[in-house]
């Protein structure tokens, strides 16, 4: 039976289909959207047994075209958190997702799609609870929104639904998301070609860099993904983080001693890679302000409760290592 990933040259879809592949799965459907054709590279070490354009894959799927469909790791969406063009959003992040959910129903096929962090804008607590849900900008609302008629559907349904919650994922495959990527990658390129990383200065309550979200690893994100495929009977929304915020500073500490360090040099404190200049910080952006998350910390407790037991990576450990990679390769 084929697995059909959307947003399949995207980044969490190409790491899934990477991890398809490690497990001896190539019968896979490929989906996105190619207008940006620079993602494409992020499918060249990837088998595929069929690549399927967005707009030409909801109907032919809807008909049965491709027979009997294990399950659908549902990626694709606009993920641009600034994005202003409502109608645009909600078209991709909310309709689309509902008629792919209603047609995995209809044909009882695993739904595992992706929700994200954004949903609890600045609440205090980030549990998968409708108290907790005040997203601050549309690409937030249009995931929340989904997220309620997921939960509907999974009352009454006959096959799987599960909405994975992602937190600030990074890791290889990201270099196409230019100012969306995660930190991590946008502070290396920063630091290697202006000699110090930028963050953001002084905002809502917290000091420079002193904004915190929590960052986990993508091969994190592709074992809980796989975790629900092998469990089939568990349905829900789940939250997908390590558990712990980390601030900016930590995180652009890590980034710059992890190259100091492949270049033969010590590592420094904090104060010692602020002292030299390494951080710089900017003064925090007018387009952002209300609509930005200081901080972010998942509650993970559902997730355990759902038979997830595996460890996740802490982000000085797996921000180092990615780090490696990207120096490894060229960055």
């Amino acid at each position: 039976m084929a697995i059909i990933v959307t947003g399949a040259a995207g980044f969490v879809g190409s790491n899934l289909i990477k991890g398809l592949n490690a497990h001896g799965e190539d019968n896979v459907l490929a989906v996105d959207n190619l207008a940006r054709s620079e993602k494409f590279r992020n499918l060249v070490d990837c088998d595929i047994r069929d690549y399927i354009d967005k707009d030409d894959f909801l109907a032919r799927f809807t008909r049965g075209d491709f027979g009997k469909v294990k399950a659908v790791f549902h990626q694709g969406a606009c993920t641009d958190t600034a994005e202003q063009d409502g109608r645009y959003v909600m078209a991709n992040n909310y309709r689309y997702s509902q008629a792919l959910m209603e047609a995995c129903l209809a044909q009882g096929v695993q739904f595992i799609y992706a929700s994200t962090a954004a949903v609890y804008g600045t609440t205090p607590g980030f549990r998968e609870e409708r108290d907790c849900e005040q997203p601050l900008a549309i690409y937030g609302y249009s995931k929340f929104l989904f997220d309620q008629v997921a939960r509907r559907a999974i009352a009454g349904a006959l096959s799987q639904v599960v909405g994975l919650r992602y937190f600030s994922v990074y890791g290889p495959g990201e270099t196409h998301k230019g100012r969306m990527a995660s930190m991590v990658l946008q502070g290396l390129e920063q630091f290697r070609a202006e000699g110090a990383i930028k963050v953001y200065g002084e905002y809502g309550g917290y000091g420079p860099g002193a904004h915190s979200h929590d960052f986990v690893a993508v091969e994190d994100v592709v074992k809980v993904n796989f975790h629900f495929l092998e469990h089939q009977g568990k349905s829900g929304i789940f939250n997908v983080g390590t558990g712990r915020a980390e601030t900016f500073n930590d995180i652009a500490r890590t980034v710059v001693n992890t190259v100091r360090l492949s270049e033969g040099k010590t590592a420094l404190t904090l104060d010692e890679i602020v002292q030299e200049g390494l951080i710089e910080y900017s003064r925090f952006p007018e387009a952002l302000r209300g609509r930005y998350q200081c901080l972010t910390q998942s509650d993970v407790s559902r997730l355990r409760s759902a038979g997830y037991t595996a460890p996740f990576v802490l982000a000085q450990e797996g921000v180092a290592r990615y780090c490696e990679w990207l120096l490894a390769h060229g960055a």
